[in-house]
């Protein structure tokens, strides 16, 4: 099994290395995140890869306690320009601190978000079996009031296609890793990929 921080700090450099070649204006395109542009997201992972457990308690505290509200001060405050974010998420990319949460939640943060900005740009990532596993099963554990995807698949059986990965019991929604990932962290634009006498169950629970 890899090393959790070295599966992340690879994404973050593949991100980065596929954000140089998209122009400032793209950055403003509306991500898979509803209410967030690229460029959002973007600020939301430099955000992130800076945030220490001590400085996520601060944080919320500000916040009153509102996760929505710490994620968007998160936000306020790396937003900016292409080239002045890119700097500086360089300067985060091998960061070894994360808040108060499962390690594996690095591994979601990074998968997602990077798809989230990546496939309306037209793109698509190439991430490794391990990092996408990990983060699904984590999601498939985890209550949605801790950011998981649980009641999204609770009764259903996971299996993917493209790999050796099968999760839960009941009927089958079956398809490629990735878009396994997506669709129950509530990525519609993955149910096309996906099939199995499951998937009308997701589909409805993902509204």
């Amino acid at each position: 099994m890899s090393d959790v921080w070295q599966l992340v700090h690879a994404e973050r450099r593949a991100l980065i290395a596929f954000l140089e070649g998209v122009d400032d204006a793209r950055w403003d395109t509306p991500s898979l995140c509803p209410g967030w542009r690229v460029r959002d997201v973007v600020a939301h992972q430099i955000s992130t890869a800076d945030t220490t457990r001590l400085g996520f308690v601060r944080g919320m505290i500000l916040a009153r306690f509102d996760f929505d509200r710490d994620n968007q001060n998160g936000i306020d405050r790396e937003i900016g320009p292409a080239p002045r974010m890119l700097d500086r998420f360089r300067a985060l990319v091998d960061r070894t601190s994360g808040p108060p949460a499962p390690l594996d939640t690095r591994l979601v943060e990074v998968v997602v978000h990077g798809e989230d900005i990546r496939r309306p740009l037209g793109a698509v990532g190439d991430y490794p079996v391990e990092a996408v596993e990990r983060a699904l099963r984590l999601q498939a554990r985890t209550g949605k009031g801790m950011g998981g995807a649980k009641e999204h698949v609770v009764g259903l059986r996971l299996r993917a296609t493209d790999a050796d990965v099968t999760i839960g019991d009941g009927p089958e929604v079956a398809g490629p890793l990735l878009a396994l990932l997506l669709a129950v962290s509530g990525r519609t634009v993955a149910l096309p990929e996906l099939a199995g006498a499951g998937l009308a169950t997701l589909s409805e629970r993902l509204g």
